[in-house]
This record gives structure tokens, C-alpha cells and sequence, in this order.
């Protein structure tokens, strides 16, 4: 499967990808200063919001649109945090335009059929689903008709909706689908990430699979990297001390480079399957053991535990052949401390 121009899955790098959200705060000027610097800190993909505040909602302040359980943002009606947090349409189109400048792939999360066919104008590659969309069955359908890639977080989903979700991408001939491990709390305690389920999700759904972080730093993300998501989100911002809704729990520029390093570090230690030896270990071979003779010897003399030992460096005969050579007898006088050849040997004895 590709996004644009990055081959996802197998031996291809992780796709880090840096979402924006509302980590803009209002403020086109520092939505692009922060594409410019998702850039620098080696990700492959800056992600956009698509919404309102009335396609997501509708502006009623009872009981029910009301914000309270613990989140960050209790007190809030949601109407009143989407419209701090959304990402105005017109700016999208600039936006997507920078991001090509800077060599970014740029996609977004729409959350109505109007932001699908709004994105659909923009050409994007791929289509994100957010966690508390992925329920909406009718909005997964539509975006996957469109025949993108699909990215859906699992944070609310069971496994039956998450089954639903997938089938709803197949069913309309769509293939590519990528589910992220998620934790719909925000910052998600590490406790809760059960990162585990991470290889369970790819062999269980058959698709591909990644990590969207809500946790504090880039652990996380790390050791999802070692348990085989091959996609990371993040969101990402430019400096905290401009604030806005999500900044308390996203990464900015060192925090995020940082991530971005971890993880291309865990690629070179995760490597690949194989039992070769490089050539740099094969110049240390010389410092394993090998079978030296360690007394002086003469012509004639029996090889004894005495004589002869498994001893580093490595310059003699493998020790495997020890016990078969005990007992031989030496075909020549030769000093403490020689590697022991089979020539120094009557083997036919």
C-alpha cells in the first residue's frame, strides 16, 4: 500500500506521521511555521483536521453537550471546543501547498461527507478516521469508496466495531486499511495503552498496523515501533507556551525529533531476521577460543588435557574437534603457545 509516494508495511521505515489538530491556535501564520518544522524534525506526514464546529455538532448548551468527566476540557460545551480547535477550510488548500514544499505528505481526517468531497477537490492521499468516528459506518463507507488508503484509531472501538469498520472498507472494494492502536484519553496514562494488542490487531483484522499516542513523550511510541506498527501519529506543536486544547499532551519540535530518532534507531536494532555474521564480527572471531598447545611438545608426544587447552585468542582449531584429538600424537616439536594445527598431528594413528 502506498500514501503518496511511501511504500507502508514490510521492510519500509515507520510512517511517523505529525498531527497538526488545533495545534495552530487560530492562527494560519503558526499552522505553517508548524508544517515547516514537522519537516525538520524528520517526519514523513503532517495530518489536518477537515471540520465545523456544525458538521461535528450543534450549538445546545444542556446536559448533554456539555464537557465533564476528568478531560482537559471540562466546562466546555463541544461546540464551543470545536470552534477553538478546528482548522479553517480555507486555509487548507495553502496549507496542503506548503507541506508539498517542504516534501511532506498531507492528509487529513474528515468527519462529514462534505469534508470528503472538500478533500476529494485537494487530491489527498489517504483518509484518516478519528477514534470517535469509527462508529459513524456511513462516513466510513464514503471515504472508502473514494479508493484511498484508509486510517482508522481504534480508541473507542471494541472488537466488534473495529470488525464492522473493516468490513465496511472491504465491502466497497477497499483493501487498504490501516487500524491504529489507541487510547481515546487525553494524555492516555501508560497503563491503559496495552501495547500488546498491537501484533494481535494485524493478525486478527489482516490489515496493517500502527500506534496513534496520546501518552506523554515518545516511550511509547518506541516500543510500539519493536512490537510491529508500522505507522506512528503524534500530534505535534510548534512551541507550548502558545497553548490551545491539545498542547498539554503533544510534542513539541525537540520532543518530536527526538521521537522521530527513537524510532529510526529502533528500525537499525530491529533489523531483519538473520544468523550471517558481518564482517566486523568476523574480524573478532580472532578473540573466541580455539585449541592452543600450551606446554612445549616434541615429536612423539601424546596430545593431553595438559598440553593442549581451548584457549582465546582464536587462531587455532575449532574446539569442537577436541575430544577426537586427545590422545594423537605430535608430528613435530613445537613451543607453548602455538595454535594448534591439524598438521602438528598424526590423525591417522
Amino acid at each position: 500500500m502506498k500514501i503518496g509516494n511511501r511504500t507502508i508495511g514490510g521492510k519500509n521505515p515507520c510512517f511517523i506521521i505529525a498531527e497538526l489538530s488545533a495545534n495552530h491556535n487560530g492562527d494560519l501564520k503558526v499552522a505553517i511555521e508548524t508544517i515547516r518544522a514537522a519537516k525538520k524534525t524528520g517526519a514523513d506526514a503532517i495530518k489536518l483536521q477537515t471540520y465545523t464546529p456544525d458538521t461535528l455538532t450543534i450549538n445546545c448548551d444542556n446536559e448533554h453537550f456539555k464537557i465533564e468527566g476528568g478531560t482537559l476540557w471540562d466546562g466546555k460545551t463541544l461546540y464551543e471546543l470545536y470552534g477553538e480547535a478546528y482548522t479553517p477550510w480555507e486555509w487548507h488548500k495553502q496549507l496542503f501547498d506548503v507541506a508539498e514544499e517542504e516534501g511532506l505528505i498531507c492528509f487529513s481526517s474528515p468527519f462529514d461527507f462534505t469534508a470528503v468531497d472538500f478533500l476529494e477537490e485537494l487530491n489527498v492521499p489517504a483518509y484518516k478516521i478519528a477514534s470517535f468516528e469509527i462508529q459513524d459506518i456511513p462516513l466510513i463507507e464514503y471515504a472508502a469508496s473514494k479508493g484511498k488508503p484508509i486510517i482508522m484509531s481504534t480508541g473507542i472501538a471494541d472488537e466488534a466495531d473495529i470488525q464492522l469498520a473493516v468490513d465496511t472498507c472491504r465491502k466497497v472494494g477497499n483493501n487498504d486499511i490501516i487500524l491504529l492502536k489507541c487510547t481515546s484519553s487525553y494524555p492516555a496514562p501508560l497503563e491503559l495503552a496495552n501495547l500488546k494488542t498491537i501484533p494481535d490487531i494485524k493478525e486478527r483484522f489482516g490489515v496493517e498496523v500502527g500506534f496513534s499516542d496520546h501518552t506523554y513523550g515518545s516511550l511509547a511510541p518506541t516500543v510500539a515501533r519493536t512490537l510491529g506498527a508500522t505507522v506512528i501519529e503524534k500530534h505535534f506543536i510548534l512551541d507550548k507556551s502558545i497553548g490551545g486544547p491539545d498542547a498539554d499532551f503533544s510534542l513539541d519540535v525537540e520532543e518530536f525529533t527526538r521521537l522521530v530518532n527513537k524510532v529510526r534507531d529502533t528500525e537499525r536494532l530491529l533489523g531483519q531476521v538473520s544468523y550471517e555474521i558481518s564482517e566486523k564480527v568476523k574480524s573478532n572471531r580472532k578473540f573466541a577460543r580455539s585449541l592452543f598447545i600450551v606446554e612445549d611438545v616434541k615429536k612423539g608426544d601424546i596430545l593431553t588435557k595438559e598440553n593442549v587447552r581451548s584457549i582465546r585468542p582464536g587462531y587455532g582449531m575449532h574446539p569442537k574437534h577436541y575430544k577426537e584429538i586427545l590422545g594423537k600424537t605430535f608430528s613435530k616439536n613445537i613451543e607453548r603457545g602455538t595454535p594448534l594445527e591439524d598438521s602438528f598431528l598424526n590423525l591417522t594413528e
